[in-house]
């Protein structure tokens, strides 16, 4: 068993050959750490609070997600969100707890007793919000972990209910806060996942040794985990790909056609998003400008390997105003011109580095032709791909529909 631990620390490292345990398998191992190991339940619950809290702060900064409920129930996972709520606290968050069913051992009395001294609030049944998208941008259940025997009873039946319905369709105008499970889902089964489709679908799920076999089937893409809006889908898929270390999620692939129909793609960098399309710079005396004026209608692909995510976006192109475009150009200019000396000759690279440097050593600004500015896509369709070892890729795609005079998306499966 020691070996199975070693090899699904090591497999962590090599995201298609990961390790996954069954419910005896999380037994064993923990009476190896606990037994032969020497570790103690509170080292272990430590541990695992702090990982849970490293793992949120990775990905969901303080400044724009600080408002976090941490649910803890009566399984294994208590302590581990109990210690979490601390690490928060002191990550600049402001953690709130809701622990109806609290156990009594002098170990969770004692993070209760540090929660409380750190003036963290607890909330009573009475006092728990009817929405919580309200009030949190962030909820951590703690409640079950893989200690879960039978269907949950109140009152965690309805708040596992209650969080579940926040990922409804019906919610499309309203922003969701982030679901972070630990361990495994709550309503879920340990070893075959969320059986009946009621349990809780979290944004991320933080697995404490090595995953358990139900998270398996929380990587599948489906319709669940996609948000209403496209953009926000998106923006969360480049959060995973800054989350995962890739140092530039941003390159992406633009194709464009002549008003004859023959096609051209390059890579550009996009500049910006919002709800209102994709945004690169570039040079309006180029190619790609001729054939966009020709043929405003374009395609760009977005592909994260590490993360065997790819993004394509259909619709029409138009130019547009930039902010900071001056000193995108400066950007542009230097690395242009960078490429100019490495191809004639290295010995002038320096010097000319330093005439420049010179030459605007005072702040005056680099004069912007007036061929060089912004263009922008208008989305009409974006597919969301994920890849699986399978090769039964999935394939999800947003279009625009008209509902009773406005357009809405509209989400369909492509396959598999």
């Amino acid at each position: 068993m020691a070996g199975k631990i070693a090899s699904s620390l090591e497999s962590l490292n090599d995201p298609d050959s990961i390790s996954y345990l069954t419910q005896k398998e999380v037994a064993e191992i923990d009476e190896i750490l606990l037994g032969d190991l020497g570790f103690s339940v509170d080292q272990l619950m430590e541990l695992a609070g702090l990982s849970v809290a490293t793992s949120i702060a990775e990905v969901y900064k303080p400044n724009e997600y600080s408002r976090v409920l941490v649910i803890c129930g009566p399984g294994n996972n208590d302590g581990d969100g109990l210690v979490a709520a601390r690490h928060l606290h002191h990550f600049g968050y402001k953690p709130v707890l809701y622990y109806p069913n609290r156990t009594l051992e002098a170990l969770h009395t004692g993070l209760v007793t540090q929660l409380k001294s750190l003036s963290i609030p607890f909330l009573s049944i009475e006092n728990l919000p009817m929405d919580l998208s309200n009030d949190f941008d962030i909820l951590v259940d703690a409640l079950f972990g893989f200690s879960l025997h039978g269907a949950p009873r109140p009152p965690f039946d309805g708040l596992i209910q209650k969080i579940v319905c926040l990922h409804s369709n019906d919610r499309i105008s309203q922003k969701s806060p982030v679901i972070v499970s630990v361990d495994v889902p709550s309503g879920w089964h340990v070893e075959e996942g969320d059986v009946n489709g009621e349990g809780i679908k979290p944004d991320m799920l933080v697995s404490l040794t090595a995953p358990k076999l139900c998270a398996k089937s929380s990587s599948e893409f489906c319709e669940d985990h996609l948000v209403a809006d496209p953009i926000d889908q998106f923006q969360k898929w480049v959060d995973d790909a800054v989350a995962a270390g890739l140092r530039e999620p941003n390159p992406m692939v633009l194709s464009t056609a002549s008003k004859d129909g023959k096609l051209s793609s390059r890579m550009v960098m996009l500049k910006g998003v919002d709800k209102e399309g994709f945004v690169w710079c570039t040079d309006y005396e180029s190619r790609k400008t001729r054939e966009i004026s020709e043929n405003p209608h374009a395609a760009l692909l977005f592909y994260w390997k590490g993360l065997n995510h790819q993004v394509k976006v259909e619709g029409a192109v138009q130019s547009c105003l930039v902010k900071n475009l001056r000193s995108i150009f400066i950007v542009f200019l230097v690395v242009l011109r960078l490429q100019q000396l490495l191809a004639s000759n290295w010995h002038v690279l320096h010097q000319e580095y330093k005439e420049l440097e010179a030459k605007f050593s005072d702040g005056s600004l680099i004069p912007k032709p007036e061929h060089w500015g912004g263009y922008r896509l208008k989305p009409v369709i974006l597919e969301f791909w994920q890849g699986e070892q399978s090769h039964l890729h999935d394939r999800l795609q947003y279009s625009i529909q008209e509902v009773n005079g406005r357009p809405v998306w509209k989400i369909d499966r492509l396959a598999p």
